[in-house]
């Protein structure tokens, strides 16, 4: 006895308003009495993270583990019995299948909002790691938002997945259920956009170049000037600004080039020409962890270009202030984000959020003869990524309409009429009831408006964006082509981005064209030890371990690992005078047959 699932579009990814098709294949190899079968559509979002069991005793080292699962999608199809044959007077009925083949066609329709069950039943909650047995306890923390993409590349810790069961119901208690599972990748239709598109959203630098230091004035006090250092004192170091813009809103999209412009910015009289030598343009993800009072934030890089010596001059030395150059866009025009990119995204217990960072290396000199000094600006912005499967305009017309016609209700009446016109108010729904056996199946809550019209609407006929997801097995914590930013069980580290102490002195703002543009801020001196000025569009994700509502218990997680690690290293002692050699042969004791046994 088998079953199979087999798709009519498998190895495709789905959206919402898509029909999910296929049939269902028992293979009977004798005769076998059956009491149904069932086919279900389930998404679920399951998180697992690790802290301090008692996070106010320094001294215990003891841990607990937390483990947080939301059933995001759910429905339930009987393909067997049908309804013409089902007797609601005997339900439990088993009927006897003969030996053969037996196929079941089934349909389901994906929604927009996902729809979180209040009570999850035991197998879900159920969660086995090696030899031990963890069960996640339900939580009342829901959010009412777009499906979620499927989402993996975090084994043991996180992941998004959606699959279709079908389920084999066997009368006899000592027999098992018969299971087949097909696992979906999932990637939702993108919210409408909004905003005005001859609008830029920047972020800008700007930095003074420094003097070569004159090694002959330390040398000697009563050295005479050369010529040439009369020529570079009198024309004075030139100042840059470096922009990066965006459309706004900030938004990218899913296997789309970049649609930014990079512009440099002469600020100050010189003569000198200044050069792009390095661009280097990255894609900085955060993946927000939630497992009831435990947070993390893991982030990843993808690097999308990224060139260096270059040497393109940017205009002529005697070009006048205020000048503008563009960096030539076929750069990165022709560089779609990879496929691996999942859409920004916000569900009951893990988000995605994503930032912009492009770092512009600049020097100045004349040509042939350019400085060694570089320095690199780099420019952060944060952004949103859709997943470029627009809705219907059906839908968004229809949204439109029901938004318009709902009325505004004004905080205060000027006369009493008006209140005894008003309609009385509608009873509040109760609680859902709670099914007497979770496990058998979940009620369907009240559908949003966009459930509602989902129901009447045909699937999204338009382009479909290539995603995939990396594999669930993967043994690395952060998607494959992407570089870590924060090893698992560490805490981000502060250091210095660049080696180059220059690019820590140059300061940035943040405005919106064609707004009044900010005022110029001058950076710190060259050889100032203050560190780098935070960017105001700079994200800061490690701090929110910090909030109020995050244990202070998984920070001392994150950041004691490492200190155990070697704090056992330290234990070793060193003996550099009595130290063995190890060549691999053992040590053997003498022959019988040697001189020194004979004596």
């Amino acid at each position: 006895m088998s079953v199979i699932i087999h798709l009519d579009r498998p190895h495709k990814h789905f959206t919402n308003l898509d029909y999910l098709t296929g049939k269902v294949v028992l293979q009977l190899h004798s005769e076998a009495a059956i009491g149904g079968i069932q086919v279900k559509l389930e998404g679920e979002s399951r998180t697992r993270l690790a802290g301090p069991k008692y996070p106010h005793n320094e001294q215990s080292d003891k841990k607990r583990t937390e483990i947080e699962v939301h059933k995001i999608l759910y429905k339930v199809e009987t393909v067997f019995p049908t309804a013409a044959v089902f007797n609601a007077e005997t339900p439990d009925r088993a009927y006897t299948f003969a030996r053969g083949t037996y196929e079941y066609p089934f349909k389901f329709k994906f929604p927009f909002n996902n729809s979180c069950s209040i009570h999850n039943s035991m197998l879900t909650n159920l969660n086995i790691t090696g030899l031990r047995v963890e069960m996640a306890r339900d939580t009342a923390r829901h959010v009412k938002k777009t499906l979620p993409p499927s989402l993996s590349g975090f084994p043991g810790m996180a992941d998004i997945k959606y699959y279709v069961k079908a389920t084999v119901i066997r009368p006899q208690f000592y027999k098992e259920n018969l299971r087949a599972i097909t696992n979906l990748n999932f990637l939702p239709i993108e919210p409408p956009r909004t905003g005005k598109p001859n609008e830029e959203t920047y972020a800008r630098r700007q930095h003074q170049f420094t003097d070569a230091p004159n090694v002959s004035k330390k040398r000697s006090l009563f050295q005479k000037m050369s010529s040439s250092s009369l020529r570079d004192t009198a024309g004075g170091s030139p100042r840059v600004s470096a922009d990066l813009r965006l459309p706004n809103p900030t938004i990218l999209t899913c296997n789309e080039p970049i649609p930014m412009r990079v512009l440099v910015k002469k600020l100050s009289e010189s003569y000198e020409t200044i050069f792009l030598q390095m661009i280097q343009v990255e894609l900085i993800s955060y993946t927000n962890i939630v497992a009831h009072d435990l947070r993390r934030t893991e982030s990843g890089t993808w690097v999308i270009l990224s060139q260096s010596n270059m040497a393109v001059p940017l205009g002529r030395g005697g070009d006048p202030v205020d000048t503008e150059w563009t960096i030539d866009s076929s750069l990165w025009s022709g560089i779609p984000l990879p496929s691996t990119v999942a859409p920004s995204f916000e569900t009951c217990n893990v988000s995605r959020t994503y930032e912009l960072e492009v770092r512009v290396g600049l020097t100045h000199g004349s040509i042939g003869n350019m400085k060694p000094q570089l320095i690199v600006l780099p420019l952060r912005m944060p952004v949103k990524v859709y997943s470029g499967i627009a809705p219907p305009k059906a839908l968004l017309d229809a949204m439109a309409a029901n938004g318009q016609a709902r009325p505004v209700a004004s905080p205060t009446s000027p006369t009493g009429s008006m209140d005894s016109t008003r309609p009385p108010m509608p009873p509040r729904p109760a609680r859902p009831p709670v099914p007497a056996n979770p496990e058998d199946g979940y009620d369907d809550a009240p559908p949003s408006y966009e459930d509602a019209m989902a129901e009447t609407l045909s699937p999204v006929d338009g382009p479909r964006r290539e995603y995939n997801p990396p594999d669930a097995s993967s043994e690395r914590s952060v998607e494959p082509g992407a570089d870590p930013r924060s090893p698992v069980g560490k805490e981000p580290e502060a250091s210095t981005p660049y080696g180059n102490q220059e690019a820590m002195s140059s300061s940035e703002t943040l405005d919106m064209l064609p707004e009044s543009p900010p005022e110029s801020r001058s950076g710190s001196p060259p050889n100032s030890p203050v560190a780098r000025q935070q960017s105001v569009l700079k994200i800061h994700k490690a701090p929110l371990l910090l909030e109020e509502d995050s244990p202070p218990e998984y920070q001392t997680i994150a950041a004691g690992k490492p200190q155990a690690s070697h704090s056992q290293v330290n234990r070793v002692p060193s003996q550099p005078g009595s130290r063995p050699m190890n060549l691999g042969v053992p040590n053997r004791k003498p022959v019988p047959r040697s001189p020194s046994r004979q004596t």
